[in-house]
């Protein structure tokens, strides 16, 4: 056998954590609004909905598998708006510091 050189399949489109559900005057941080590349109108979300979102952040002790990194796994509850924008839920609330953190959007699980 041949050691093959080439990346392994991503299976996570980019996104970002732009901020949290508010109103006028209140914040609601349980939900939290992301922007999905390359997704521009409310017809493309149908796709991403119920797919898995990780926050991924270094630790700097590592867990219980020896890992430095933790994750924060959220779900793509429904669109926001007309442009692509996903309102998304997450096991724990995202901290303030997320806001403009890349995410990743999982592709799995499937609809289809």
């Amino acid at each position: 056998m041949t050691k093959s050189t080439t990346q392994p399949t991503r299976l996570y489109v980019k996104g970002v954590h732009l901020g949290f559900k508010r109103g006028l005057r209140n914040q609601y941080n349980h939900t939290s609004l992301i922007k999905i590349s390359g997704v521009d109108d409310k017809k493309a979300v149908d796709f991403y909905l119920g797919k898995k979102i990780a926050y991924i952040t270094k630790s700097s002790n590592a867990g219980k598998d020896g890992s430095k990194f933790k994750v924060n796994w959220g779900k793509v509850c429904r669109a926001h708006g007309g442009n692509g924008v996903v309102k998304a839920k997450f096991s724990r609330p995202l901290p303030p510091q997320s806001i403009g953190a890349p995410v990743r959007v999982m592709l799995y699980p499937s609809r289809v």
